[in-house]
């Protein structure tokens, strides 16, 4: 049996699979914040307590006898600082505290987008990155500083909490803005700039691959044995790669949730200025472009909660199945636009109003308009040299048929559903399953285990072109009526 285990920011969750992937049980627990003063922090001893006590029940309940290997993924930024027991000094410092936007400016000064790029992957320095953490406890709190002992991402944690070994994941690691992505290595200038030796970093080790077996403290609290291997796992966005069967260059992983992030293999070797998010893979000496568009289903979100009043989401695309489109244009920037633009000050827009147009033709435009940023964004991937044949659409937005048509016809790719929704619990057995040699690879435990329950065909018109065409023109006069003094 195999058990894949999601580290996640608003739930912990494990999911019990038998030899064949079948899920057994599955359950959470939530993640408990402490926010105070515009920090972001939790209990790193109580989030680890939970995990084991929520392996526990699984165990028990099932009357679990042994487990060959467990799997890992998860959030990557949070940060965890040990003293040399291996005691966590403070509360974990979670990906979403943004105390270090001061660190950001100073680090900034030193390393130019571009360097950043070549070496990172990433073109901008930002208070999600632990590296500005670590310099902001430096500055702000040198007493923590001095007793650190190690540097550890969530994941990584967890996993020396349960072996007894540091390792990192370098699938995790490429978020630490202190990991060379290219090279495989800690990026030495940055370990400088925030004052960290190496040998307070964990040894860095191929993602999915496993680290050790449990220790007999951790074993007993979860009523297994030492027999069982632990699996480094990989980023949640990858597992959901791997749990949804896209492990090949050429598709494109999307989850439309309040954020839309697209994860897809990049074609090798990797540009290092691609001018999108790059990391390194879940596969060795492979990178995955993830860019990321936080006006994704915030906009539908935001205009339902303020303009439709009793409609329910079911009505709206009820109605809109009904009615089809319209002339109405939105641009979706309402919390400024990342990829492909990376422009903080762009601003939401609807284009058309007429007194005929109703809230469920705004819904419509505001769908519309989150399309064309994914178009934007799979040809600025195809630009890079990398083709694209599928989207495979997880997470709030794939319940949308709407929603879902008007991405396959506006990309011009197939859009297809998969019947799993716990994409990345099931990615991490995979991963374990795959790992034990119960499958050769992950295409061949796809090709038992992923299945698809529904496939929109592209219908591109004329209309749809027209309209892509208009809005790239709007964004571009909406820059030049930002401009004016």
């Amino acid at each position: 049996m195999y058990i894949g285990i999601d580290l996640g920011s608003t739930n912990i969750k494990a999911a019990a699979y038998d030899r064949n992937l079948n899920l057994i049980d599955m359950r959470s627990r939530p993640v408990v914040y402490i926010r105070e003063n515009g920090f972001v922090e939790f209990d790193a001893e109580k989030y680890y307590d939970e995990l084991v006590a929520l392996l526990h029940d699984i165990v028990t309940a099932n009357k679990i006898q042994s487990i060959a290997e467990m799997a890992f993924t998860g959030q990557a930024e949070s940060l965890v600082l040990v003293d040399k027991q291996g005691k966590a000094l403070m509360n974990a410092i979670s990906w979403m505290d943004e105390r270090s936007v001061k660190e950001c400016e100073v680090l900034a000064k030193q390393f130019s987008p571009e360097l950043c790029e070549r070496i990172t992957g990433q073109q901008a320095v930002l208070p999600t990155w632990p590296a500005t953490k670590i310099l902001w406890l430096k500055n702000n709190r040198p007493d923590v500083f001095k007793a650190a002992d190690c540097y550890m991402l969530l994941k990584d944690y967890i996993v020396y909490r349960l072996t007894g070994k540091r390792t990192a994941d370098m699938s995790i690691a490429t978020f630490s803005f202190y990991f060379d992505i290219f090279e495989k290595c800690y990026w030495q200038d940055m370990l400088k700039a925030i004052d960290v030796r190496e040998e307070q970093l964990p040894a860095l080790v191929e993602p999915c691959s496993v680290v050790g077996n449990l220790t007999d403290e951790a074993a007993k609290a979860m009523a297994l044995t030492t027999d069982t291997k632990v699996n480094t796992g990989t980023l949640d966005h990858f597992a959901g790669m791997i749990g949804t069967g896209n492990t090949a260059v050429g598709g494109i992983t999307l989850s439309t949730g309040t954020v839309m992030a697209l994860a897809a293999m990049s074609a090798e070797p990797a540009p290092r200025d691609s001018g999108i998010a790059m990391h390194y893979g879940f596969l060795p000496d492979t990178h995955v472009m993830l860019p990321v568009a936080e006006s994704g289903g915030v906009s539908l979100e935001w205009f339902h909660r303020t303009c439709m009043g009793d409609i329910g989401y079911d009505t709206m695309n009820q109605v809109l199945t009904e009615r089809g489109g319209n002339e109405l244009l939105f641009l979706p920037y309402l919390v400024g636009t990342n990829a492909p633009e990376f422009d903080a000050q762009a601003n939401g827009v609807f284009w058309g109003l007429r007194q005929e147009h109703d809230a469920i033709d705004m819904a419509h435009a505001v769908m519309e308009g989150v399309a064309f940023v994914l178009r934007k964004n799979t040809e600025n991937i195809r630009a890079k040299g990398t083709a694209l044949t599928s989207i495979i659409a997880t997470g709030g937005g794939a319940k949308s048929p709407v929603w879902c048509q008007l991405q396959a016809d506006i990309t011009g790719l197939d859009v297809l559903i998969p019947k799993e929704k716990e994409a990345a619990c099931l990615g991490a057995a995979m991963v374990a399953a795959v790992s034990d040699g119960r499958y050769e690879s992950f295409e061949e435990a796809a090709k038992e285990k992923v299945s698809f329950v529904k496939r929109f065909t592209p219908a591109p018109t004329a209309q749809t072109e027209k309209k892509y065409r208009r809005f790239c023109a709007l964004y571009e006069a909406a820059l030049k009526i930002s401009e004016i003094q």
